[in-house]
C-alpha cells in the first residue's frame, strides 16, 4: 500500500489544508490587515455591537457569497483532477510491467507542488491589471492544461503501449504529465491567492474547506474512478450485465472529457467572472454610496491584496533560510522521511506486481476518508500545546515498524492470492494494516504543521510557513524517487535452466529466455530497502530526531527574523 504524509494513495502529498501556503503573499501588511479587521469584527455574535461609522456589524455568513465558495470548490476540483490522473499512471505503468527505475523517473511528475515556491513570486507579481491579478495566470494556465489532456487524449494510450518490444514510452510519459503537474501546480498558486480577495474576511476561512474538499474531490475522480471504471474486472463484475473486454470508458476518454470541461469553464469565468472591482454579493457600482459599497456598509470587507515584488519576496525568503534555527530545521526536515520511502513509495507497486488490482488497491482509500477528516481533529488537542514536536517524535518509532508491517504483507500476499482473485479477508488485513499506519502518519504530519504555525514569524507568516511546508514535501518526495532507482540495483535474479548465464541485466534476462530458461528472484530489493530504511530511520530517531524535538526550547526571539528593506 503506498502512502504518504497526506489522504493521497501512492505515495503523493498533498498541500497541507489550512495551511497559508500562498506561494510567498506575506508580509507586515498582512498582519496589519489581520489586527484591523479582527478590531472591526471581533465579539459580533450578536450583530447588534456598532461597527466602524456607528454602522452594526453583521455576524459572518455565506449569504451573497455561496457563488465564490462554489466557484472556489469548482476550481480546485479542476487542480485535483490531473493530479488523480498522474497518480493512477504508476499502477497503469506496473501492471505493464516496467521497471522500478522507470517509475523512479515518473515520481519526478509530482515533484512541482513540492517546488511551487521557485516560481511562486512571479505569479503574484507578475499580471495584466485589466484583466486580473489571480485571471492573468489562471485563465491560461487552465487553458493549457485543457490543451494538454487534448494532446494526450490522442496519444497516451499508445506512449503506454510502446512498440510491443520496449513496453511504454516512460520518458516521453514523464515530460507530459511532468508539464500537465506544473501546470496545476501553477494554477493552485493562483487559486490561493485569489481566494484571500474573492471571499471577505468573515468568510475567507472557507477557502481553505474548499481546498481540502475540492483537491480530495478531484484526486478521487482522476485516480479511483477512473481506475474503477478503466478496469474491465471492476466493470464486468459491478456494471455490467454482460461482460467485456474493456472498461467502460478508456484513458483517451477521460482525457478527453476533462479536456473539454477545462476550456468550456475556463472560457466562462474569463468572461463572466469579474476579479478586479467586484463589490461583496455580486452588488453593482452603482449600489455604491459615497464611495462605500454596501458590503462595507453591513461590516463585511474584502481582503486588501498585498502587491510585494519579486525581489522583495526573494529576500525574505533567503533571510528566513539564513537562520540558524531555520536552516537547521529544514535540514531535518529533509531527512526526516528516508526511513518511510521504502513503504510509501514501493509498497502499493509491489501488491500490484503480486496480482492486487489496481482499481481494488484504489478503492481501499474510499473507507479511509472518515478516518483522515478525524484524525487531525483528534490529533489536534494533543499538538495544541508548546511542544507539538513531542507528538512527532513518539509516532516516528510507530511508523518505522510499520515499514516492516508493510513488507510483511507484500511477502505474504502471493500465498493468499486465489483463482478467482483475493479473499475478503485479505483486502480487509490491508484495511487494517492502512488505517492503523494512518495514525502514525497523521500524528506527525498534524505535529509538524502545528510547529510551523507555532514558529512562523507573523510579520512573515505567508512566506514563512510556505517555505516550511515546501521543505516538509520536498523531505518526501525526494526519498520516494530514490527508493524506486534503487529497487532493481538491490534486486538479485538467478537463471535457472541453462548453467553460466545470468539476469542482471535486460540482455542477460533476453539470452536466458531464449536458450530456455527462466530468470527468477532469488532477493527481492524491496525487502533489502525496507530493512534499510528502518535502520537509518531508527537511527535518525535516536540522534536527529532529539535534536528536533530540542528546537522547541528555543527563544521566540531565534525563529523571528529582521524585516528586509
Amino acid at each position: 500500500m503506498d502512502s504518504s504524509d497526506s489522504v493521497r494513495p501512492n505515495g503523493r502529498q498533498r498541500k497541507p489544508v489550512g495551511s497559508a501556503d500562498r506561494g510567498g503573499r506575506a508580509g507586515s501588511a498582512q498582519s496589519d490587515l489581520e489586527t484591523e479587521e479582527t478590531t472591526l469584527l471581533r465579539d459580533s455574535g450578536s450583530g447588534s455591537e456598532a461597527g466602524v461609522d456607528g454602522l452594526p456589524i453583521v455576524p459572518p455568513s455565506l449569504k451573497g457569497e455561496l457563488g465564490n465558495v462554489l466557484l472556489l470548490l469548482f476550481l480546485y476540483v479542476l487542480q485535483g483532477i490531473p493530479l488523480g490522473l498522474a497518480g493512477s499512471i504508476p499502477l497503469i505503468m506496473q501492471s505493464k510491467k516496467v521497471s522500478y527505475k522507470d517509475q523512479a523517473y515518473f515520481s519526478l511528475v509530482f515533484w512541482p507542488f513540492s517546488l511551487k515556491l521557485l516560481w511562486a513570486p512571479l505569479v503574484d507579481a507578475v499580471y495584466v491589471q485589466k484583466f486580473g491579478r489571480r485571471k492573468s495566470w489562471l485563465v491560461p494556465t487552465q487553458y493549457l492544461l485543457g490543451l494538454f489532456m487534448l494532446y494526450l487524449s490522442a496519444t497516451a494510450e499508445s506512449l503506454l503501449e510502446g512498440d510491443g518490444r520496449h513496453g511504454p514510452d516512460v520518458f516521453a510519459i514523464t515530460a507530459l504529465f511532468f508539464t500537465l503537474s506544473f501546470l496545476a501546480a501553477t494554477q493552485d498558486i493562483a487559486v490561493d491567492g485569489w481566494a484571500l480577495t474573492m471571499l471577505s474576511r468573515e468568510n475567507v476561512g472557507y477557502a481553505s474547506t474548499c481546498n481540502s474538499v475540492g483537491q480530495t474531490a478531484g484526486y478521487f475522480l482522476g485516480n479511483v474512478l477512473f481506475l474503477a471504471l478503466e478496469s474491465a474486472d471492476f466493470c464486468n463484475k459491478y456494471l455490467r450485465m454482460e461482460p467485456k473486454d474493456t472498461g467502460i470508458v478508456t484513458l483517451s476518454d477521460f482525457l478527453f472529457f476533462w479536456a473539454a470541461v477545462f476550456m468550456v469553464t475556463t472560457t466562462l469565468v474569463a468572461m463572466l467572472k469579474r476579479e478586479d472591482g467586484q463589490l461583496q454579493g455580486g452588488r453593482s457600482r452603482e449600489e455604491t454610496q459615497g464611495g462605500r459599497s454596501l458590503a462595507e456598509t453591513q461590516g463585511r470587507r474584502k481582503s486588501r491584496e498585498e502587491t510585494q515584488g519579486v525581489r522583495e519576496t526573494y529576500r525574505q525568503l533567503l533571510s528566513i533560510v539564513r537562520m540558524p534555527t531555520v536552516l537547521t530545521f529544514c535540514c531535518l526536515l529533509l531527512t526526516a522521511k528516508v526511513g518511510f520511502s521504502a513503504a510509501d513509495a514501493v509498497t502499493g507497486l509491489k501488491l500490484v506486481e503480486a496480482g492486487v488490482p489496481k482499481e481494488q488497491l484504489a478503492l481501499l482509500a474510499v473507507p479511509m476518508v472518515p478516518l483522515q477528516i478525524l484524525l487531525p481533529l483528534i490529533i489536534s488537542k494533543y499538538t495544541a500545546g508548546p511542544r507539538p514536536l513531542d507528538i512527532f517524535y513518539r509516532a516516528f518509532p510507530f511508523r518505522l515498524l510499520m515499514g516492516l508491517v508493510y513488507a510483511l504483507l507484500v511477502w505474504w500476499t502471493p500465498s493468499v492470492k486465489q483463482e478467482g482473485g483475493f479473499p475478503v479477508y485479505y483486502y480487509a488485513v490491508v484495511l487494517l494494516i492502512y488505517a492503523i499506519h494512518q495514525v502514525a502518519l497523521y500524528s506527525m504530519y498534524v505535529a509538524t504543521m502545528a510547529f510551523h504555525a507555532k514558529v512562523s514569524d507573523p510579520m512573515i507568516g505567508g512566506t514563512y510557513m510556505t517555505l516550511l511546508n515546501t521543505v516538509t514535501n520536498l523531505g518526501g518526495n525526494w526519498p520516494s524517487t530514490l527508493a524506486l532507482w534503487l529497487v532493481d540495483p538491490l534486486t538479485t535474479q538467478e537463471c535457472q535452466g541453462p548453467s553460466g548465464l545470468g539476469c542482471g541485466s535486460p540482455t542477460e534476462a533476453e539470452l536466458c529466455a531464449q536458450e530456455g530458461g527462466v530468470c527468477v528472484t532469488s532477493l527481492d530489493g524491496y525487502y533489502v530497502e525496507s530493512v534499510v530504511c528502518v535502520v537509518l530511520g531508527l537511527c535518525w530517531w535516536l540522534w536527529l530526531g532529539k535534536r528536533m524535538r530540542s528546537l522547541q526550547d528555543e527563544s521566540p526571539a531565534a525563529w523571528k527574523c529582521r524585516k528586509t528593506q
